[in-house]
């Protein structure tokens, strides 16, 4: 059966930009290494590695730690900030909190600016540092995928 003109075009247009946005699509590593901060008396470490779609804007994470005071009460993304300088909250980080953590949050424009350029932390706090016992700063790494 042939297709009209009129019938022909959309699918065309339709497939142009679904084909272009699959080509546009981009996966982006992000990783970054637990310190403690805000008096920390333990010495916290761990690693954040992530892989955010910039087309999607869903950001797949996983989070180690050990060597906190208690229990995470809360984590989050803040920014922008560079290292060692403070900011808001950008995304809440759902629980349950435990090391080996992983999801998937959609995040916003501005929050995926920040992390693209490298000024965005995670903040895991804890009853004895409600502030923030332990930060790792987001890089982007280079390479794809998680």
């Amino acid at each position: 059966m042939q297709k009209s003109p009129c019938t022909a075009l959309p699918l065309a247009v339709a497939a142009l930009l679904v084909f272009s946005t699959a080509a546009t699509a981009k996966d982006v590593a992000l990783s970054g290494d637990f310190a403690g901060e805000h008096g920390a008396a333990g010495q916290p470490s761990g690693h954040v590695a992530a892989t955010l779609d910039t087309t999607t804007h869903q950001l797949k994470y996983t989070i180690d730690y050990k060597g906190l005071s208690g229990p995470v009460t809360i984590a989050h993304f803040h920014g922008p900030a560079k290292p060692g300088v403070e900011a808001g909250v950008m995304k809440l980080i759902p629980g349950p909190y435990k090391t080996g953590m992983s999801n998937t949050v959609t995040i916003d424009a501005e929050t995926q600016s920040a992390m693209l350029d490298g000024a965005t932390y995670v903040n895991l706090h804890t009853k004895a540092h409600p502030k923030g016992e332990a930060r790792a700063q987001m890089t982007v790494d280079g390479s794809a995928g998680m």
